[in-house]
């Protein structure tokens, strides 16, 4: 256990939510035959009592760096100022999350009656409170303390997409608040540049299996070192020799060793049953189009736009509320589509509207969810693609912002 606490709490570092020092320092806490902590800390005194109150053998605490604490802050001020709860609409929330409870103490019985009912709790002490530094989250774990990392960077993802698909939206009503642009400026210089240089990746075409896997692995490993996807969501597969070999469901995109499933796509194996949810989809894709290599990540600004949608069309539109399984537009970014579709299968599976999007074109975004990429025959023209995917997305959005916030002034 002691080994596990400090391998999530470095993930938390290496993947830009935590620090190695100061207050944004991850804090793990696992019970084993005792319970032990990655490092001493005085929060501790606090969060010890949640293992007696829930039926846990981990729990992550995280003050997260910014850009993520001031939209955190912001999302969980207004959010105690309503009903608690702030509501993303991505997919990961949907499917995941549900909502991210807040509560605005520091106590064991309001953080364990939260628990008791979501993965995570946001801290965000409010009015005159000032012996508590916020925000925080806190997450559990039942089997391993993976589950609070990816709980965490699942929440830090939804909160990002959150106010960025919401300060857009408020900019196309007139209705954008003081605190949305002032906070927009604050976060602006936080965001990393974008990554243009392409990594080198195992050249084609691939001599036997043992180099296909080495593939795989190594397309997950760039996928998340360039942030291109959070915690272990997202997936990869290749198609060699009548079989697809595609990672497992739950599986972490940077620790692919020992979790690729070979699936043959003539169905004469059940190897299929521990593969990624996508595995319809993927297969379907790899008959339609005769790619061979898929990388699905969940990029930021990929995500947020594929959310974007004129308020007043949207207001009058009978889907409304199911956009991401019924939205009855043709919509594009450049030449990518976006597509609706819940993750696995049944009529609203996008593994009935990805693999056509994908014979049209080299990519497609599910919307809310995030990008699909596909390379003819190796991985390194598909995560080239979803790079600049990702690039046109960011771009698009900023002068989308810029424009809106332009006219926006100019009518106030």
């Amino acid at each position: 256990m002691e080994k596990l606490i400090h391998k999530y709490a470095d993930k938390l570092i290496q993947s830009g939510l935590g620090d190695i020092t100061g207050p944004s320092r991850p804090l793990v806490g696992g019970l084993d035959d005792t319970l032990v902590w990655n490092r001493e800390a005085e929060e501790t005194l606090v969060l010890k009592d949640i293992f007696k109150g829930l039926n846990i053998n981990s729990l992550v605490f995280l003050r997260p760096k910014e850009p993520y604490s001031s939209l955190i802050r912001f999302l969980a001020e207004n959010a105690l100022k309503a009903n608690g709860l702030i509501q993303p609409k991505d997919c990961e929330t949907r499917t995941f999350l549900h909502d991210l409870p807040v509560v605005n103490q520091f106590c064991t019985d309001s953080i364990i009656r939260a628990l008791k009912k979501r993965k995570s709790v946001i801290i965000a002490p409010g009015g005159n409170n000032k012996t508590f530094q916020g925000p925080a989250i806190i997450a559990h774990g039942s089997v391993s303390p993976e589950q609070g990392f990816v709980t965490i960077s699942s929440v830090c993802f939804a909160s990002f997409i959150k106010f960025f698909t919401d300060y857009l939206a408020a900019l196309q009503q007139g209705i954008a608040t003081g605190d949305e642009h002032r906070l927009f400026e604050t976060i602006i210089p936080f965001l990393e540049p974008i990554q243009k240089k392409l990594p080198d990746f195992i050249a084609s075409p691939f001599p036997d299996e043992k180099t296909i896997y080495s593939a795989i692995i190594q397309a997950g490993q760039k996928t998340i070192e360039h942030k291109l996807v959070d915690s272990y969501f997202g997936n990869v597969s290749y198609f060699w020799n009548g079989t697809l070999y595609i990672s497992q469901t739950g599986s972490s995109l940077d620790e692919l060793a020992g979790c690729i499933d070979p699936v043959p796509m003539d169905g004469s194996s059940s190897a299929g049953l521990t593969a990624s949810s996508e595995l319809l989809a993927h297969m379907e894709t790899i008959s339609r189009t005769g790619c061979k290599a898929i990388l699905h990540g969940h990029p930021k600004f990929s995500v947020i736009l594929s959310m974007d949608c004129d308020p007043v069309e949207k207001a009058a539109c009978p889907f409304k509320e199911q956009c991401h399984i019924k939205c009855p537009k043709k919509l594009f970014v450049d030449k990518t589509p976006i597509v609706p579709g819940e993750v696995g299968t049944g009529p609203f599976g996008l593994c009935n509207t990805l693999p056509k999007a994908l014979t049209e074109s080299s990519s497609a975004i599910v919307y809310g969810h995030g990008l699909f990429t596909t390379g003819k025959n190796n991985f390194s023209e598909a995560f080239k693609t979803l790079l600049e995917v990702e690039n046109l997305c960011y771009k698009t959005y900023f002068e989308k912002v810029r424009l809106l916030r332009k006219a926006f002034f100019v009518q106030k």
